[in-house]
């Protein structure tokens, strides 16, 4: 039980370290689609992504403090983590954690792009899937699939077509695991920042965990030196639980 403590520590860890990136790279790459007008055209999943990604069209940078709190219902598998979590466009995110368990030593520094939509166009085929109640009002669907099959199933992504914000992500995977993310944001002028996200995360056969984290103290469109992203390898990290 012992040897295992580590390794389970590690995947549940690097499962949220990872979803922690989803709704703040909606808001964040503005830059990565050509900004056109979208209001007058039909509604497809291009044009639900196009509106995601102009959502945060003057949001160049920004820096935030991060607090993660993990429950696993295990006592050694319940820490907070806390650090700060960096933007620059185009394409660069960090999050750097001055607070975070032995374990998880090895991730104090991560880089990932799986939240951006931008990205999805490469990665993924993609469809709308109608429309879901979400806490009173309706959600847009978007159905992710893998174009390179992987862990993956697939990936549903509810969008509020009132905000254009990410409501929530749920991963599906093929082992019968299953991860969901809730967000909330604030807004601060005319831009939608992450303000909260709650996981629920289900991968056998380690035991169902969640995790909190809150976002608080942005500073936006603010200079961020290039040397804070390190580009780690774990660029995809928890998307694979492999």
């Amino acid at each position: 039980m012992a040897s295992a403590r580590p390794r389970l520590g590690k995947r549940l860890f690097s499962v949220f370290a990872a979803c922690a990136f989803l709704a703040a790279s909606a808001a964040a790459s503005a830059h990565r689609v050509a900004q056109g007008d979208w209001s007058h055209t039909p509604l497809t999943a291009d044009r639900v992504i196009g509106n995601l990604i102009v959502r945060n069209a003057t949001l160049t940078t920004y820096e935030a403090h991060i607090v993660i709190h993990l429950h696993t219902g295990i006592p050694f598998l319940n820490p907070t983590l806390e650090g700060m979590t960096y933007f620059k466009r185009p394409d660069r995110y960090e999050v750097v954690f001055s607070k975070s368990p032995s374990y998880a030593k090895s991730f104090g520094q991560l880089y990932s792009d799986i939240g951006d939509p931008a990205v999805w166009y490469k990665k993924y085929s993609y469809s709308l899937d109608g429309t879901r109640d979400y806490q009173g009002h309706e959600d847009l669907v978007l159905r992710l699939v893998e174009r390179v099959r992987g862990a993956l199933d697939h990936e549903d992504v509810f969008v509020d077509p009132q905000r254009w914000v990410i409501d929530e992500m749920d991963y599906a995977y093929y082992s019968g695991g299953h991860i969901s993310v809730q967000q909330t944001y604030r807004q601060e002028g005319d831009l939608a920042l992450l303000e909260t996200q709650h996981a629920v995360i289900s991968m056998p056969p380690f035991p169902r965990a969640r995790a909190d984290a809150s976002y608080s103290d942005y500073q936006v469109n603010v200079a961020i030196d290039d040397s804070v992203f390190t580009k780690a390898q774990t660029k995809n990290i928890g998307v694979d639980p492999k």
